[in-house]
């Protein structure tokens, strides 16, 4: 019965949730995080391992579509005074992270945690925006290098709270940099396999599919990786990245298969994990006066050094009101921050109130950025600007 009722529920949330953000005017993921929630205090998502397996394939699907964002080939900086500003960024927001952990005396957890991005929450701005948006741009080339450092530093935090800083931990550290070396010259084969064999691509992806070839590989190429990532012990995120990244890069003559994958995304998928999102937490949460101190700590620390980072590294170069938004579109790290509490509560690290915290924190400031956002963005831009 209960399997009934979550599948119903989840069939409804998708279904009205961009009818109450369009009457609303609160962007769609946030009213599909406070469903999810207000379902769960109502005792209509339960726990259920075909909704949690549904939703971990969604957030998949969402990293998936992320790496198909980056195309590796013109991947980059076309500045070199803008590499200059990124590496100032990221030496201030983990130098500031350090400076946290130390003065705070806190658990390793933490100094994951403050530095770390996840483009989940992300790619739902991207969405509602466009990549156009120089702010929006700059944020998500620096979202990808940030998460794939915050994956190597949740593989690093993982390996080491569940074997210690030994020899286990030493052969999980070497997987997965063995894995992005061999990947790398994975990429470059394939670049000589299609300089000399162009015909390959439109023969797995050709130009009038009537199978949806392009769909098949994309999904198979994207659960193989994922299955690689699993027998490496290493975090599956990464394997759904790198799927979308392969895809972008060497099939851009498919130029209807991204919209097509997100429309599938975004339209069923996605919103199920967001919706899984906000039924992991109880509404209770939000009463307890320690875990709401706790969790306002960790949301203004996240968001405060990407603050300071953002403004010494990007004033100059974005302007004051692309700065603001570029800094608090970087700053919801929701999926991972969620995970990391995880990893922490189920190895002692942090205690339950903590891990409540990190939960409301990563929620509250998601769902909180996301509407500040959406009022900046138009105060900053008036329609007439926007439409300009």
């Amino acid at each position: 019965m209960s399997t009934t009722v979550v599948i119903i529920t989840l069939s409804l949330l998708v279904m009205f949730s961009p009818f109450l953000s369009r009457v609303t005017k609160i962007p769609v993921v946030v009213v599909e995080i406070l469903l999810g929630s207000v379902a769960a205090y109502f005792g209509l998502l339960v726990e259920n391992e075909l909704f949690k397996i549904i939703a971990k394939v969604g957030f998949l699907y969402l990293m998936f579509l992320a790496g198909m964002e980056v195309n590796l080939k013109e991947f980059g900086f076309a500045k070199s005074s803008l590499l200059r500003r990124t590496i100032i960024y990221f030496a201030m927001l983990y130098g500031c992270s350090l400076a946290l952990f130390l003065y705070f005396d806190l658990s390793a957890v933490y100094l994951v945690t403050f530095p770390i991005f996840s483009l989940g929450m992300l790619m739902a701005l991207v969405k509602e925006y466009g990549k156009n948006q120089p702010w929006l741009a700059l944020a998500l080339n620096i979202g990808i290098i940030g998460e794939l450092v915050s994956i190597m530093a949740l593989t690093i935090l993982s390996g080491g709270l569940e074997y210690g800083y030994n020899r286990e931990f030493a052969f999980t550290l070497g997987g997965l940099f063995a894995f992005m070396i061999g990947f790398v010259l994975f990429f470059k084969g394939i670049r000589i396999l299609f300089w000399w064999y162009p015909g390959l691509k439109t023969l797995i992806m050709p130009h009038d599919d009537g199978k949806d070839q392009d769909v098949r590989f994309s999904m198979s190429l994207m659960f193989m990786m994922v299955a690689v990532m699993l027998y490496l012990k290493i975090d599956v995120v990464l394997g759904a990245f790198l799927a979308g990244t392969f895809v972008a890069t060497y099939f851009k003559h498919k130029k209807e298969l991204p919209e097509k994958l997100s429309s599938f995304g975004f339209g069923f998928l996605v919103p199920i994990f967001f919706i899984h999102v906000g039924s992991t937490l109880a509404l209770e949460a939000f009463t307890d006066t320690k875990i709401l101190m706790a969790a306002l700590f960790i949301a203004s620390a996240i968001i405060g050094i990407r603050l300071l980072s953002s403004f010494v590294a990007y004033s100059g170069y974005l302007g004051l009101k692309n700065t603001i938004l570029f800094s608090l579109s970087d700053s919801m790290p929701l999926t991972f921050t969620v995970a990391i509490a995880t990893l922490g509560y189920s190895a002692h690290a942090i205690s339950h109130e903590e891990y409540n915290a990190f939960i409301v924190a990563s929620m509250g400031s998601g769902i909180f950025l996301m509407i500040l956002i959406k009022i900046l963005y138009n105060f900053f831009y008036p329609y007439n600007e926007k439409k300009s």
